[in-house]
């Protein structure tokens, strides 16, 4: 198997988000905008060199009428990149809630969503904060009729990590936001498939369909924005391992093209992201070298046309 298929996504999350995962309190005002704002026509100029069309994970009450992100969530959606439901708020333990509350944090993600896309009931991929996916929030997605999820990322690597960071919070009397998912989610496929209703780690009848973030094959190492943009022996050697997998779903944050000095962002927060203490110019060389290696080896498509193109071959 070689790769043939490849996607790119942004998780849109706020810096708000990073303050809770480090139990750092709440987030200074003048970062509530500063993702749309400064990260994403960052994201756009790249996507339009490549001429590539990518898949925008938005967090619903960012993007409000009168926010300052919202008309380039807009024209993004016109040139073509896919806006995807990434809840309203970003409630770290989604999963975990109840049936209802999840609705109505996918549904009142999605009005804001149709109102962006100019295209009413054109429902279609989630993906859920912290990559933790349950059966219940699973039902949800299939109930409201989602044709794909991509919350799975199954990386012994990246769980352990988590595990040791939430543990070293804990000893310090700090609390984050952040939540232990299902060990099991380490074992699940890695590359596309359609989930159990039951236990979304395994393979199923669920009218939806999987795409998980990538890792590489045998080692689940993590093929993400986070890993590929601060070593460049580590970029290349996950790039090099990704060649054997069909399908490259690159997941992206809006962090990865945030610059502390150019944005204003406090030494508290730097201090505890390592992407942030990388400058802008790096990254940005790093994002092309990057997405010039995908476009080489596979055709890029938006998430909802790649589950299109997998739902085909999963009747």
């Amino acid at each position: 198997m070689t790769l043939s298929l490849g996607s790119v996504s942004v998780d849109l999350d706020p810096l708000r988000c990073y303050y809770q995962i480090h139990g750092l309190g709440p987030s200074p005002d003048h970062l509530t905008d500063v993702v749309l704002q400064r990260a994403l026509p960052r994201f756009l100029d790249v996507f339009d060199r490549f001429g590539l069309r990518s898949t925008l994970f938005v967090v619903g009450s960012d993007a409000l009428d009168g926010s300052p992100g919202r008309p380039l969530l807009r024209e993004a959606a016109r040139l073509g990149h896919e806006l995807g439901n990434h809840s309203f708020h970003h409630p770290y333990d989604l999963s975990r809630l109840p049936l209802s509350v999840i609705v109505d944090e996918l549904c009142a993600c999605e009005q804001v969503l149709d109102e962006l896309r100019g295209k009413p009931g054109s429902v279609c991929g989630f993906r859920a904060p912290g990559y933790e996916l349950s059966p219940t929030l699973l039902s949800a997605l299939s109930q409201l009729g989602f044709r794909y999820d991509s919350s799975v990322f199954p990386c012994p690597p990246y769980y352990l990590a988590k595990l040791a960071v939430l543990a070293k919070l804990r000893v310090s009397g700090r609390r984050s936001s952040s939540i232990i998912g299902s060990p099991w989610q380490q074992l699940a496929p890695m590359q596309p498939y359609r989930p159990a209703q039951d236990d979304p780690n395994r393979p199923g009848s669920a009218p939806l369909i999987e795409l998980p973030v990538a890792v590489t094959k045998y080692l689940r190492l993590p093929a993400i924005g986070t890993s590929l943009l601060l070593s460049a022996p580590l970029r290349r050697a996950l790039l090099t391992g990704m060649l054997r997998q069909r399908f490259f779903n690159l997941e992206l944050h809006g962090i990865d093209l945030i610059d502390a000095k150019l944005d204003g962002i406090p030494s508290e927060l730097v201090a505890r992201q390592p992407d942030l203490q990388v400058p802008l110019w790096q990254k940005q060389q790093s994002l092309v070298e990057i997405l010039r290696f995908l476009t080489d080896h596979a055709q890029v498509l938006p998430l909802q046309d790649v589950a299109s193109h997998f739902a085909q071959t999963m009747v």
